[in-house]
Parts: C-alpha cells; structure tokens; sequence
C-alpha cells in the first residue's frame, strides 16, 4: 500500500472551545491528509459552525448520542485508504500524519492497526503524568487484554480492517469504544502496533471532573473487558478504585506546589 490516503475523522460533541486548536495542527501538517472528516454528535454549541469554517473539513451530523457512534459514522463517510481517528481536543506534531503514512506505506503493514501515545497539556509535570498513563493504557492493558490496544486519540488503521469488523464492534457508551475495537481487531486475527514515539498533545479531562463521573469513567474500563468475558476484568476494578482516590488529589498538589513556585496557573 504505497502513499496512502489518509482520512482524518473527528467525533465532536461541544467541542468549539478546543476544536479549531485540533483544526489549526491539522493544517499545520507537513503532509496533507487526504480529507478531516468531522462528526458533529448532536452539539449544542457552536462546533458544526467552526468546523464548517475550514474548507479542508467535510461536516457530517450523527444524530444517535455516543462516541462510538460518532466514529462508526465517520468510519463509514470517509473514503481514504486509512482511517485515521483523534479526538477534537487534539494538537498533533507537524510530521504526525507523515508518520502514518510511513508506517502504512510496506505491504507488511496492510492487515495491521496503529496507535501512538499522548502527552497532556493541562496537567503538572506532564511527560511524567503521560508517561504513566502510557503504562497504564498500553503496557498494562495489553496484558490484561492479552494483545495492544488501541487509543481513540491517535490511531489508524486501513479500511478493510474496519469493514471486516464493522458490524461486530459493541453499541454500547458504557464501555471504551477503542478497546472494545482492538479486541474484536484481535478476535479477527489482526495485529496492533503501538508507537510510543508519536505522541499528540490532549486534555486529561475526566480526573478534573467530581468523583461520581470519574467513577464512571473508570468503571467503563473492567466492563469492556467484562463483556469480552475476559477474567482480567477484576483487576481493571480494582485498579480504578485505587485511582480513584489517588489521582486527582496527586494532581491538585501538583498544582499546589507549582503556584508555591511562583508558577501561573495552567491553562486549557
């Protein structure tokens, strides 16, 4: 698969404070993707209009709420030869889509997906904060997953993965939509490769909610694997109970050392 076309897809759902920043980095790219295809989820602010502002951008509207959802319409409305997904909160490195588009080029890599790790931006010490959740979403969660896993920030893969697997992926918003991908992408035989050395700038955003909604989001991690029936799913548990009381007080005394030195505030 020699120069690929690579299709950007961005699910949004009130998303104009952050989306022209994602936009900007797009254009900004040293290699064009072939199309951005952003998804408007049904938002009440004014993301479709922004979006409709770049002319590089192809709107569409999926009107059923949910992430997953949003991707799968996407998914199906892009036509490049490798469907690329971000979220609409990303800033990506100047070379990220050359990047992929390197990594896609050898036949060897058709029958295989891709993903790269994150690097937050509205945290204290962030490559030590993203080193750790690097662990934790790529190194750990393999393990328990038995295979890598995708992360829906920075990832891609070639469309016939997707066709392949399309109408088995779960409809569920319950669950991480990404890893549920990657596992029904291992059930059909088919690689993952994780880059660590491609990285996208992204908000860390659910730590920074209250503890009800950090719950859930944590819970949607051992009900994934739940549903594959995989017996890893426990320990998933478990962990999220200890993040649960550790992550975010960790993070306020970050930021609470930092202002003792005089550091501003952060900003999104």
């Amino acid at each position: 698969m020699n120069k690929p076309r690579i299709s950007i897809i961005i699910p949004a759902y009130n998303e104009e404070r952050y989306l022209g920043r994602c936009l900007d980095s797009i254009a900004a790219q040293a290699l064009q993707p072939y199309e951005v295809v952003v998804v408007d989820n049904g938002s009440v602010d004014k993301t479709a209009l922004l979006a409709a502002q770049y002319p590089f951008v192809t709107l569409i509207h999926e009107g059923q709420r949910g992430r997953v959802y949003a991707r799968n319409a996407g998914f199906e409305a892009a036509m490049g030869d490798i469907l690329a997904r971000i979220d609409a909160d990303a800033q990506l490195p100047t070379d990220w889509t050359a990047c992929v588009s390197a990594y896609f080029e050898p036949e060897s890599a058709k029958n295989t997906a891709w993903t790269g790790g994150a690097l937050f931006y509205n945290v204290r010490f962030p490559r030590l904060v993203s080193g750790v959740y690097d662990i934790l979403i790529f190194r750990f969660n393999a393990v328990l997953a038995g295979h890598p896993t995708l992360w829906g920030s920075n990832m891609a893969m070639p469309r016939e993965l997707w066709q392949e697997v399309a109408g088995r992926v779960c409809l569920r918003n319950d669950i991480h939509e990404d890893l549920d991908l990657a596992i029904h992408l291992h059930q059909a035989g088919r690689a993952i490769t994780y880059d660590k050395r491609v990285k996208v700038h992204v908000q860390m955003r659910r730590v920074r909610s209250n503890r009800h909604e950090l719950w859930s989001y944590l819970q949607m991690w051992p009900r994934t694997l739940r549903v594959h029936r995989l017996w890893t799913w426990p320990i998933c548990w478990l962990l999220g109970c200890l993040l649960l009381y550790l992550v975010t007080p960790l993070l306020t005394l970050a930021e609470k050392v930092a202002r003792m030195f005089g550091k501003q505030p952060l900003e999104d």
